[in-house]
């Protein structure tokens, strides 16, 4: 499946590394993903609401199913939240543009996800014209 294909089947995304920050991409990606009908679901260390959603400390606590995991975090932890996303079930990972990681694409594809990194949802999203609006 392509990264369009990804996006196109997502419904709710976890969005892991979130920013406060309205400049920063890891903000602003997430509030125009959201914007376009996509259910976001805030993964932060210390926040409590961002973008109007309840905010969770780990993939883990997320109490409902994740269709996509969204990563706004360094390479270096995406093995980690490779293994939170196969063990809560979500149906694909992708790491953000700039993000790349050879691990976490072994840990997701041998624990069945779709996985797409060093690329932007929202420009994938744009360029596609997918909206859940």
């Amino acid at each position: 499946m392509n990264a369009e294909q990804i996006l196109e089947n997502a419904k709710t995304i976890a969005v892991v590394g979130l920013s406060r920050d309205p400049a920063k991409a890891a903000h602003g990606v997430p509030a125009v993903l959201q914007a376009h009908g996509f259910r976001i679901i805030p993964v932060h260390p210390s926040a409590t609401e961002l973008l109007g959603e309840k905010v969770y400390r780990s993939l883990k606590d997320i109490p409902e199913p994740v269709d996509l995991v969204d990563v706004f975090r360094p390479s270096p932890e995406a093995p980690g939240i490779a293994r939170d996303a196969v063990e809560i079930g979500a149906k694909a990972l992708w790491l953000q543009q700039g993000i790349v990681s050879a691990e976490a694409r072994r840990i997701a594809e041998e624990g069945g996800l779709e996985y797409v990194e060093n690329r932007c949802t929202a420009v994938v999203r744009a360029t596609a014209a997918i909206s859940k609006n």
